[in-house]
């Protein structure tokens, strides 16, 4: 019997999923996908540093192609519980509009693609889902250790779409087929406290971190190309732990973070970084973390049939894009080709996040098409 993706999708609203918490949201999804036949596997991860992790992955079928839907049933914190025009975990129907917490990002989006396997006819292939907890969190204890299991056991996909929300005004108008990569650095400059009244007994640090931070801040990194934005440098902290007016501090330490594209590598970022660093002559500290490399996914079986499908069901072509943030595509990119595809982005994140009833419809039915499309 087919799945409602609305109910479905109100289920797991239902579940406050606020990582790292799962609240019974995974349950919700196995349920639905063992009446389907699917073969689940919940795959718990932990970490000392980080919370323990619960994750699932689905199966239907063992021959190719393999295609392999990855999404997310955590979300973000509600935030101001005043602001939202329902209850963010009550899964309210205002029309044609449903309110939660995780309606964009990205519930409905996951009872979307499901509900779209249960009409599937018999097929000759695999269809799977890879669904963690930890997306909105620190990434450790999900996709990448997921992945590392589906790779062990001979279970990787031939290809991958991810359910995030993709589009900016309608269904069907964006596609990501690649994202920038993200590096993030913490520069601290060594100086020597003293009383600003002796300025010749200490040595501020903060002049020479201005400079510094002044010179990678208006450094043009690249002017972009075809497939990708420019990469950009962004100062999103300085701080030097001052409370008082008349003492000169000891260290600044500032965050940055730089958003790059395939014109670069987190290598040659680094090696440019240390650089400029070394020629300022100043007494530093740099600590660098890349939380993804940036990639494309050229175009090819899987872009054509995407875009395929929701030009059969929209009459337009979809823009393929590389703008935006990060998501776990840069993990899976590693093991077969993967795009993003999913509900409008407007409300991620927001109080009063919502999804329209006719757009999880309509994405349900592009879904369909395209697993169609694969098994033809």
């Amino acid at each position: 019997m087919p799945i409602d993706p609305i109910v479905l999708s109100q289920d797991l609203i239902r579940c406050p999923s606020v990582t790292p918490r799962d609240a019974g949201a995974l349950d919700v999804l196995e349920k639905a996908l063992s009446s389907m036949g699917f073969e689940c596997t919940r795959l718990p991860f932990s970490d000392d540093d980080t919370p323990d992790i619960d994750n699932l992955y689905a199966r239907k079928g063992n021959g190719k192609p393999h295609i392999c839907y990855a999404g997310h049933t955590d979300v973000v914190p509600a935030g101001n519980m005043d602001e939202w025009k329902h209850a963010p975990f009550d899964a309210v129907i205002e029309g044609d509009i449903l309110y939660g917490r995780g309606t964009s990002d990205m519930k409905c989006s996951i009872a979307a693609f499901t509900a779209a396997v249960s009409e599937l006819d018999d097929f000759d292939g695999s269809v799977s889902l890879l669904i963690t907890g930890d997306e909105e969190g620190p990434a450790i204890n999900g996709t990448i250790k997921m992945l590392k299991w589906l790779e062990e056991n001979d279970q990787v996909p031939d290809y991958c779409i991810v359910g995030e929300p993709t589009n900016v005004n309608k269904i069907g108008d964006m596609v990501k087929v690649g994202r920038r990569g993200s590096l993030n650095g913490t520069l601290t400059i060594f100086g020597t406290q003293g009383h600003v009244a002796y300025p010749h007994l200490a040595n501020n640090p903060i002049p020479g971190l201005v400079s510094l931070l002044d010179k990678l801040a208006n450094t043009t990194l690249d002017n972009g190309n075809e497939f990708f934005d420019a990469s950009n440098l962004e100062i999103v902290s300085i701080d030097v732990g001052n409370k008082a007016s008349n003492v000169i501090p000891m260290n600044a330490t500032a965050k940055f973070n730089i958003r790059f594209n395939n014109e670069h590598s987190p290598e040659s970022l680094t090696k440019w970084l240390y650089e400029l660093c070394d020629e300022s002559g100043l007494k530093y500290d740099l600590d660098i973390n890349v939380s993804g490399d940036s990639f494309l996914t050229p175009e090819g079986l899987l872009t054509e049939t995407i875009v395929d499908a929701i030009k059969e069901h929209t009459n337009f072509t979809p823009n393929l894009s590389t703008t935006g943030g990060t998501s776990d595509a840069r993990f899976i990119k590693n093991y077969c080709p993967v795009v993003e595809f999913g509900l409008t982005n407007k409300t991620i994140h927001k109080v009063n996040e919502s999804a329209k009833i006719s757009d999880i419809i309509l994405l349900k039915n592009i879904y369909l098409s395209i697993i169609r499309k694969f098994f033809s």
